[in-house]
């Protein structure tokens, strides 16, 4: 097969789909792997790298869509990469499909197939979001800190506060690996860390594995109306496998929050979990509602590369690989994981949740799955 790694063109994306291990390996298996010149180097693997590990440079992006079966990405297509995609090509790649009817649609029109790393499921765990779920959860109070700062139009506070002085408070709304790790690093910080959630095997785990500055709450609307006003820092880190997220804090529940707090809203990509809240860029990370600060960066994980790169690519490659070895079709026969990664395919949208979230038909990828183009019958 022949794999396509694209230089991410997102707003201060630096991350790369591949790394050289992965394409020595595609290479040794038989696969040819094309990719665009410097796609790698902010990553700090550079063109040599590739070429040493068997894989072909080829300077222009539009080549590579071209010719390549399938195209590994770290982020969903951009609107200037639309055009390239092909009819039967495999997308592998973040999606994010529920809050983005465009992108779903250009996806069904060009009859591509698209497999989400968000959606990939492997008995309740998802493998390919894990890794950038966690340097997320990590990132989010170092960046919830140094918009607290006053030059920021934050409130002017340090999160461990000091000798004599309180430390913040920071609320994590959700409980899963995001909020896990964020919870560790702001308790590290020195902050008072309340985690709000349902899930309560969850809860009582972030209990017994955290320090006594980490507690918990019931996740309702009473207890987030209590909470607002009394926390510096809310980092929202719900998510529900493929799904829109749920607003839980409304535009009427700001009103409740202290003039300069910060929001950390690390579910944006699959629409956030504020009300108030829109996509921004490392270029302009934040913007003010009502005297409340809103992060909301779609890709936190984007601006440190060197780790994040490794991690997902570590984490995708024996996907990628069984893609190409067996053909997507024989690989969801064959391993109910990557099945469960499948979007979009032939003109069908194969995910439920995207499906709902657009009200748009939804079909079983197994009854439609012969009826989907190949990308060599269709060029």
């Amino acid at each position: 097969m022949k794999i396509g790694i694209p230089k991410e063109i997102k707003s201060k994306e630096y991350r790369v789909g591949m790394i050289p291990s992965g394409v020595r390996s595609l290479v040794e298996a038989g696969h040819q792997v094309y990719i665009e010149k410097d796609a790698g180097e902010k990553s700090g693997f550079f063109d040599s790298d590739y070429q040493q590990a068997g894989g072909f440079i080829l300077d222009d992006p539009k080549e590579i869509f071209s010719i390549c079966e399938m195209i590994v990405k770290v982020k969903e297509p951009q609107q200037e990469e639309y055009d390239s995609l092909k009819p039967g090509q495999i997308l592998f790649t973040y999606l994010h499909l529920a809050p983005n009817k465009k992108l779903t649609e250009i996806l069904l029109e060009k009859k591509v197939t698209a497999l989400g790393y968000e959606t990939v499921q492997d008995n309740g765990r998802l493998p390919l979001l894990s890794p950038m779920s966690q340097i997320a959860g990590r990132v989010a109070p170092m960046v919830a800190s140094y918009f607290l700062s006053m030059h920021n139009k934050g409130m002017g506070v340090l999160i461990s506060g000091s000798t004599g002085i309180l430390p913040s408070k920071v609320l994590i709304i959700g409980s899963g690996n995001v909020a896990k790790n964020a919870a560790k690093i702001a308790s590290g910080m020195g902050a008072d860390v309340i985690v709000m959630g349902r899930n309560l095997q969850s809860m009582r785990s972030i209990e017994a594995s955290m320090g006594s500055n980490v507690s918990t709450l019931y996740s309702n609307a009473y207890n987030m109306e209590k909470i607002l006003p009394i926390v510096d820092i809310v980092i929202c880190a719900v998510y529900v496998t493929g799904e829109k997220t749920p607003q839980l804090i409304t535009r009427k529940m700001l009103s409740y929050c202290k003039k300069g707090t910060v929001l950390v809203d690390v579910a944006i990509d699959q629409g956030g979990c504020i009300e108030t809240s829109r996509p921004t860029t490392h270029d302009e990370p934040v913007f003010e509602v009502d005297g409340v600060l809103h992060y909301c960066v779609a890709n936190i994980p984007g601006d440190y590369p060197l780790t994040a790169t490794e991690a997902l690519a570590n984490a995708t490659i024996p996907y990628v690989k069984k893609i190409a070895d067996l053909g997507w079709k024989n690989a969801c026969l064959e391993d109910t994981v990557i099945y469960s990664g499948v979007n979009v395919a032939g003109g069908f949208v194969t995910d439920e949740a995207v499906a709902n979230a657009h009200q748009m038909d939804y079909q079983m990828l197994k009854d439609i799955m012969y009826d989907c183009p190949e990308f060599g019958d269709t060029l």
